[in-house]
């Protein structure tokens, strides 16, 4: 058996007509196409993307699930597909990537993957059975993984860690549970969340939601010792920092901006930087004796932060 793609439109998101009659991308052998096929139009890349599950098979003949991406100028026409590559992760098996533009960074996709651990079994034939699990359905296991990509061919897995465990008891143990549905939403002015489904082939299944702070993916996190990074060079516009960050009561944020080289840059040196305590999603970051940004717009600059028992969840400029 043969798979293809086919495009579908619709006005209103009820009545469909299917756009060509041919599949946009080629029929393949059943693999491909067996996930979630994300489709999405990105005004970073200007191209209609589409993300979906094929297999890849490893020079040591082993076989993963794997992504692949195709491009679009007009949803009709589209590209040979592109398998995605990982940098130096592990190869694992990805069931699904649900890749899309994250709402508060378009230019910047954001996938909380399906990571599925074939024959990883976890429950015994009669825990399964007093669970009420499908008896095809408990000798694997699987948990979410986070996947981010700014356009083409790679995706960055600097955390290999699992972004959502299966937890307590043993109904999240079994096989194709914790899978993400697609897409994070903002759920409150300080909050985002995404869907999981639970309890996969069980007489319980439901979705769950999860929650996070706005950016709350990742942070930049110093203990009450203390500590400081320093970014690349970067250029940036705009005449403001603002900042996305949390401190406790004896915690604080302090920022230092350096030229290309590493030298401070008199007016934003760390004598001059203000201590900042608090916990706010967006947060004008100041210097003492600087009226703002914009006489560094456009340069080669540096970024070194210093945190105290605090945490920076994003930053950007204005």
């Amino acid at each position: 058996m043969k798979t293809g793609l086919a495009a579908f439109a619709s006005p209103d998101g009820l009545r469909w007509t299917r756009l060509l009659d041919a599949p946009i991308l080629p029929p393949v052998p059943t693999g491909r196409y067996d996930s979630q096929n994300l489709a999405f139009w990105s005004p970073s890349e200007r191209l209609y993307l589409c993300y979906f599950r094929n297999f890849k098979r490893l020079p040591n003949g082993q076989s993963y699930r794997w992504v692949s991406r195709a491009t679009s100028p007009d949803f009709r026409t589209w590209s040979e597909p592109v398998e995605m590559t990982f940098g130096d992760a592990p190869p694992e098996h990805l069931y699904t990537n649900q890749t899309s533009p994250y709402f508060r960074a378009p230019h910047i996709y954001i996938g909380i993957a399906a990571r599925f651990l074939p024959k990883r079994q976890v429950l015994t034939d009669a825990e399964a059975k007093a669970i009420g699990v499908n008896p095809g359905y408990f000798k694997d296991t699987s948990d979410a993984v986070l996947l981010t990509t700014r356009g083409g061919s790679t995706y960055s897995r600097e955390f290999l860690e699992s972004f959502l465990r299966p937890g307590l008891g043993m109904e999240n143990w079994t096989s194709r549970t914790n899978y993400p549905a697609l897409n994070l939403i903002q759920t409150g002015p300080a909050e985002m969340s995404f869907f999981v489904n639970r309890n996969y082939g069980q007489p319980t299944a439901y979705v769950a939601r999860y929650s996070l702070r706005l950016d709350g993916f990742a942070s930049l996190h110093a203990g009450y010792q203390g500590g400081s990074m320093t970014t690349h060079p970067l250029r940036f516009q705009g005449s403001r920092l603002e900042l996305n960050y949390s401190t406790s009561a004896a915690g604080s944020v302090r920022i230092e901006i350096l030229d290309e080289s590493g030298r401070p840059i008199p007016g934003f040196t760390l004598p001059e930087a203000r201590e900042l305590i608090g916990d706010q999603i967006a947060r004008t970051y100041e210097w003492s004796n600087s009226p703002g940004l914009s006489p560094l717009a456009g340069r080669p600059v540096r970024l070194r932060f210093h945190l105290k028992d605090a945490d920076v969840y994003s930053w950007r400029f204005e």
